[in-house]
């Protein structure tokens, strides 16, 4: 329950109360300051409150938009402000402050009945002065974006009645659809899916649908449609285009609801994040069991695709989050970008070549439909191969041209990413007490690390892999022993991805025996969700996964040498097993913490969030 408490007299046929009550707030009406801080001192300390002028005019969106967004402690339109509970307190200094300076300018006497058409006029714009007093008190007072709908305190009848006009010549409920899609989208999407998306959206919020709900049913799709393309027919592939398609429809419903009906939670964005890339590799691995059913091993693909796209994402968080409060950006490369942009066709294009997630996946759904899962991941391992070398070197160039100053958030973020172990860090360790040895810049080390566990994998021999991998981890601690602040050190987190993934999957491939890889499949399928949730711990200002769960499973470095290990000690059948057994051990921990603690916060009240970010 929210509580609204409307300032001055209410204005004759007005429905202001009335659009309070349809938004979920118990109104409750004060003629002036005073009696708006006895009220709100009456008002549980664990609910929103807001404060409306009794004179507000505009549309039922804008007071939406202003008051029942759950992702600020504070909002404010002209004519209404609200708060949320961690915001509380400001609200009432700012009331109590109010209060005092009315008693201290006005009679201290309540207006006689003769005199209540004034009690507005002696609150003024009591809610711009208390959004005002909000943000000198160092609450950040959110102004949502209203575009054509009003919201206005008209003064006297000619501007309530322009007010009034103002409002009947403009169709809010068209406005909402339109805002309920996502601003910036690819072509696909943007031309494809949300024309007809945002009315499956208005009516599930009409039927009272959450939008954690829909993401449930978007997954839920997608597993039918793995689980049709596992049947290795060709009635089952184009089901599970035709299914996988129809999920797509679903995942874009689930977040045009919540911008809809403003539903934002942080267990939503998480099960919205997670669900995607849980989606899209079930179907791979859907496509790959079909596969076999037909006599072809397409495994190795399979987990190629994977291993591609999941280190393009890597990349995507780890550029973003280093740049996301650096300051002096110079870049003349994101200039070029910024006029290119400005050009109506090479936005569409330069969004379509990067493959997001609205064009792979419909690439993936007629593909499926149409021909065989081998030339399904071709054409998937081809096209996001073009797009992450496209995107990668861009960013590269940005990074060489800018003159930019990378906080210490940024290089923290960077190293909670690169999720060492204990290994790295004993070697970290040694490299502080030996401060005098210098060993080059971090995203170098990495590179070497990287080069030299490569080299040994293709030498075929498990004991140069052994020993290629502890040169990797012992480059690995050092590598993070100075704050991440270089041009190219984002770079590190997906250098370390890519070893560590690549190095099951070439293990893997090599064991030549049935399950290795499906095995291998899990493993980095376990692993890539627990990189996914420290991104998203991360963009919800949550910190990364706890220290003891990254000890528990070895960090990036432990568990590469211990793989290696394994290949080199165990025969073919024996290390399928390992795998497996690792796999298993590693998705338990990482499930569990994760959504212990996705629950748990959003349980506590942690505040909602909403990433439009890039299309992924």
């Amino acid at each position: 329950m929210s509580t609204a408490i409307l300032t001055g007299q209410p204005v004759p046929g007005s429905s202001l109360e009335g659009d309070l009550r349809s938004l979920g707030f118990d109104v409750r009406v004060a003629a002036d300051a005073g009696d708006a801080e006895t009220l709100l001192a009456a008002v549980p300390a664990t609910q929103r409150v807001a404060i409306v002028d009794a004179r507000f005019v505009g549309h039922l969106h804008a007071l939406r938009l202003g008051l029942t967004d759950p992702r600020f402690p504070a909002a404010a339109v002209p004519g209404a402000v609200t708060v949320q509970p961690a915001a509380r307190q400001a609200l009432t200094r700012a009331l109590a402050r109010e209060n005092s300076a009315a008693i201290g300018s006005v009679p201290a006497r309540r207006p006689a009945a003769s005199e209540q058409t004034d009690a507005a006029t002696l609150t003024g714009s009591l809610t711009e002065r208390i959004t005002s007093a909000l943000g000198a008190d160092d609450v950040t007072v959110h102004r949502p974006e209203l575009g054509t709908l009003v919201a206005a305190v008209p003064a006297d009848p000619q501007s309530r009645n322009e007010a009034r006009q103002a409002v009947a010549a403009v169709d809010d409920e068209a406005v909402r659809l339109r805002s309920a899609v996502k601003a910036r989208d690819g072509f696909f999407t943007t031309h494809f899916i949300s024309p007809y998306s945002r009315y499956i959206a208005r009516w599930c919020a009409r039927r009272g649908l959450t939008p954690n709900q829909v993401t449930t049913a978007s997954l839920l799709t997608a597993l039918i449609a793995a689980g049709c393309a596992a049947t290795g027919t060709r009635g089952g592939f184009v089901a599970a285009g035709v299914l996988l398609i129809f999920s797509f429809v679903l995942d874009c419903t689930d977040g045009q609801l919540a911008r809809y009906s403003l539903q934002y939670s942080t267990l939503g964005a998480w099960l919205d994040a997670t669900f995607d890339r849980a989606k899209e590799y079930a179907y791979y691995a859907g496509l790959a069991l079909g596969a076999a059913r037909g006599g072809d091993d397409v495994w190795a693909l399979a987990l190629g695709a994977m291993i591609l796209q999941t280190c393009r994402h890597v990349v995507d968080f780890a550029f973003n989050e280093a740049n996301h409060d650096a300051t002096a950006n110079t870049s003349p490369t994101a200039a070029l970008s910024d006029r290119l942009d400005s050009v109506g066709w090479t936005v569409w294009v330069r969004r379509m070549i990067v493959l997001p997630i609205g064009e792979r996946w419909a690439m993936i759904a007629v593909l499926t439909a149409a021909t065989t899962p081998r030339i399904t991941f071709y054409a998937l391992l081809v096209g996001c191969a073009f797009a992450a070398t496209y995107t990668t070197a861009g960013r590269v160039l940005r990074s060489l041209t800018r003159r930019a100053r990378r906080t210490d958030r940024a290089a923290q973020a960077l190293a909670d990413l690169a999720d060492n172990g204990p290994l790295a860090g004993a070697v970290a360790g040694w490299r502080d007490r030996n401060p005098r040895i210098r060993l080059g810049s971090p995203v170098l080390l990495a590179a070497i690390g990287l080069v030299a566990l490569g080299a040994a994998l293709l030498t075929g021999n498990h004991w140069a892999a052994v020993a290629g991998a502890v040169v990797y981890a012992a480059t690995s601690g050092p590598a993070l022993s100075k704050p991440l602040k270089g041009a190219l050190d984002w770079l590190i987190p997906p250098l370390f991805r890519a070893a560590e993934y690549i190095t099951v999957l070439v293990l893997a491939a090599e064991s030549r025996v049935n399950g290795a890889l499906p095995a291998a499949f899990g493993l980095v399928a376990a692993v890539a969700y627990h990189h996914y949730d420290t991104v998203y711990r991360i963009r919800g200002d949550a910190g990364a996964p706890p220290h003891w769960l990254v000890r528990a499973i070895g960090g990036h470095e432990g568990r590469t040498l211990l793989v290696t290990v394994l290949a080199a000690v165990l025969a073919a059948d024996g290390f399928t097993l390992a795998l497996t057994a690792l796999a298993g051990y590693v998705a338990l921990l990482v499930l569990v913490e994760s959504i212990r603690f996705w629950v748990s916060a959003h349980k506590g009240g942690a505040p909602a969030v909403h990433d439009e970010g890039e299309p992924a």
